[in-house]
């Protein structure tokens, strides 16, 4: 597997994201090393929050986020997934898999950082990867905050704006990544943000990974991911770690999933689940501030 690693200055006077760039090498046991990036924030005895992003943005989405969570006493550490952000970047579309990336992300979170109580906060595939973190490794959780994600087994379709969205990344000569970041939101966003979203890819060799994580989400029943998932559902629906879902009230790729998680997962019961107002699919963007108070008052409550 042929990685790419985008340069530093790629990152410079990125607006509001000024946490220092920490880095983690995993072993990949069939690739080699595979150098991971993220920020994090807060007291280091703090209580762990995991932010895990989506596609095709990186941890730069939780720029708002983070600061809250730290102010808060909490320990915030969002990682960039392996391809996007300051993360290696496999060139070859077929080096993604959506086993590999929970995979990676295990590793990191676990092998490399040995976090434990943690408290998963996912969006968009985030929620796809840390959901299976979670039914895999159920030791590590404290809890859960599910924000516009779910977990597709492929026993039913997805919504008509996703796969318009998957048709457009499939069909994109130059993928635009800062104009499908700005698609996701409610808020105009500034020209320099737009290029902070950018800024992780310098030519489209860069750009395996946004482009394959679309076509990695389950859509039939027999999708290598699907048995996967599955079993993650049934052990979801029995564990008694808290899960709250904090969805917006403006996205129609994820809507859906808030009523099914809310209903099948045993740990949401009873918990007053907020719906995130004026916000579209990347509520971080059009509400981070308020996220980050909702993940707060999650992990500090009783």
């Amino acid at each position: 597997m042929r990685l790419l690693r985008t340069p530093e200055d790629r990152f410079a006077d990125l607006p509001d994201f000024d946490f220092p760039a920490l880095y983690a090498d995993i072993d990949d046991p069939r690739e080699g090393i595979i150098r991971i990036g993220y920020v994090e924030a807060g007291p280091a005895d703090g209580p762990v929050v995991l932010l895990l992003h989506g596609e095709p943005s990186w941890s730069f989405l939780y720029r708002k986020v983070v600061p809250v969570l730290a102010d808060a006493g909490l320990r915030a550490i969002a990682p960039d997934l392996v391809g996007f952000g300051r993360s290696d970047k496999p060139v070859e579309a077929a080096a993604h898999t959506y086993a590999r990336h929970v995979e990676w992300m295990r590793a990191l979170a676990f092998d490399a950082l040995d976090l434990r109580e943690v408290t998963l906060v996912g969006q968009d595939w985030g929620g796809l990867i840390g959901l299976r973190l979670v039914a895999e490794h159920p030791g590590r959780f404290a809890g859960v905050v599910a924000a516009n994600t779910g977990l597709p087994t492929g026993d039913q379709d997805m919504p008509e704006a996703w796969w318009a969205f998957r048709n457009a990344v499939a069909k994109a000569p130059v993928l635009d990544i800062g104009r499908f970041v700005q698609s996701g939101c409610r808020t105009r966003l500034p020209d320099e943000v737009r290029a902070a979203y950018d800024a992780p890819f310098p030519n489209e060799l860069y750009k395996a990974g946004p482009r394959a994580m679309p076509g990695l989400v389950p859509t039939r029943p027999d999708d290598p991911a699907s048995e996967a998932n599955r079993r993650a559902w049934t052990t979801l629906s029995t564990m008694d770690i808290p899960l709250l879902c904090a969805f917006s009230d403006g996205d129609p790729i994820t809507s859906p999933m808030a009523p099914v998680l809310r209903r099948a997962v045993r740990g949401a019961a009873g918990l007053d689940h907020p719906t995130v107002p004026d916000a579209g699919h990347f509520l971080q963007e059009d509400a981070g501030e308020r996220l980050g108070e909702i993940v707060a008052r999650f992990v500090r409550r009783g």
